[in-house]
């Protein structure tokens, strides 16, 4: 499918998928969208710890870019999981000048590196933050009470629709440990419920930019 990198709302960029009319990251602000849902309602819940992270949809790598950012003013040790079934070229990622626009010059070698570090190994990007990526559909996802928190930042159901059902949910929910949290930009009622069929304790919040509401859930048993 062609894919074009494209502007959004705050100034940073993302990847369009023109066949879809779909983009990587929210048209109204990529790097809003991903302070928002991601870091403000998920990895702020946790302080001075190891985090379990697993990112449905590791894409153009912005979301672990800032979570490695956010993790130092944290003090969180980072054990990022990246799933990710068709990764984005390193030519592309050069074009999206995300270290540029958000002030982490001195991040630029470690973004680099989260890049083309290989597949399928667990690679220290710093000493307090692994990253390991699994190129696999979502579906072969199998882990088991691993996981304290989840991005689940896949392609919206508009276009990718299996990708909101209860069977993916069921896996998110095995693979997280008891009180892990996933956080989603969507808030359509049938993934609110398909998270409830399989156990989930879901709360709506308030949307980034261009949306009105977002989706936390949470394994509470």
């Amino acid at each position: 499918m062609k894919r074009k990198i494209i502007t959004t709302g705050d100034g940073s960029k993302t990847i369009q998928i023109e066949d879809w009319d779909e983009q990587y990251h929210s048209k109204h602000g990529a790097v809003q969208e991903a302070y928002h849902v991601f870091i403000e309602h998920g990895l702020r819940l946790f302080q001075n710890r190891k985090v379990n992270l697993l990112e449905i949809g590791f894409g153009t790598g912005l979301n672990a870019l800032i979570t490695l950012h956010e993790a130092v003013g944290q003090n969180l040790q980072i054990d990022y999981v990246g799933v990710e079934a068709f990764p984005v070229s390193m030519e592309e990622v050069n074009q999206l000048d995300y270290c540029e626009q958000l002030g982490f010059e001195g991040l630029e070698q470690m973004f680099q590196k989260m890049h083309s570090c290989p597949w399928e190994e667990v690679i220290s990007i710093t000493t307090d933050f692994s990253l390991l990526k699994q190129k696999k559909d979502f579906k072969q996802i199998d882990q088991q009470g691993l996981f304290n928190l989840i991005y689940f930042d896949a392609f919206g159901a508009r276009v990718q629709p299996e990708l909101w059902t209860e069977e993916i949910f069921l896996k998110m929910y095995q693979a997280l440990a008891i009180d892990g949290v996933l956080v989603t930009y969507a808030a359509k009622g049938s993934v609110r419920r398909a998270m409830q069929a399989v156990g989930f304790t879901v709360e709506r919040l308030p949307g980034p930019p261009g949306k009105r509401e977002m989706l936390r859930a949470v394994k509470t048993l």
